[in-house]
């Protein structure tokens, strides 16, 4: 339900286009690899390999990638979301919309 809300919010932000979508992380991986795209929103909690894990690969995979992790959750209570550190930022789903799109790229792209 969610890949649809941020589609819409893509859409209505004017400068971005989605490019694609991926229903699990392994799929996320390898739609990453065909598209090449500059931001990639992943959902914390997904089928198969979780957004966490994704992030860590696509960060050390793609630096130059912006990726952001939505959650509906303010904070996420893994170990392994430590080690992502300040580059890869947490927005809550609630608060996800083109105001924060453009706020996440204005702070965040490379």
């Amino acid at each position: 339900m969610f890949r649809g809300i941020a589609r819409d919010v893509i859409a209505a932000t004017p400068g971005f286009e989605s490019v694609g979508e991926a229903a699990s992380g392994e799929e996320a991986l390898r739609a990453v690899d065909r598209l090449d795209p500059r931001l990639v929103l992943l959902d914390v909690r997904m089928p198969g390999m979780d957004g966490i894990e994704v992030a860590r690969r696509l960060r050390a995979s793609h630096p130059e990638m912006l990726v952001v992790l939505i959650s509906v959750e303010d904070s996420i209570d893994f170990p392994s979301a430590a080690k992502l550190g300040d580059d890869v930022p947490l927005v809550r789903k609630q608060d996800f919309g083109p105001r924060l799109l453009r706020e996440l790229w204005r702070m965040h792209a490379p």
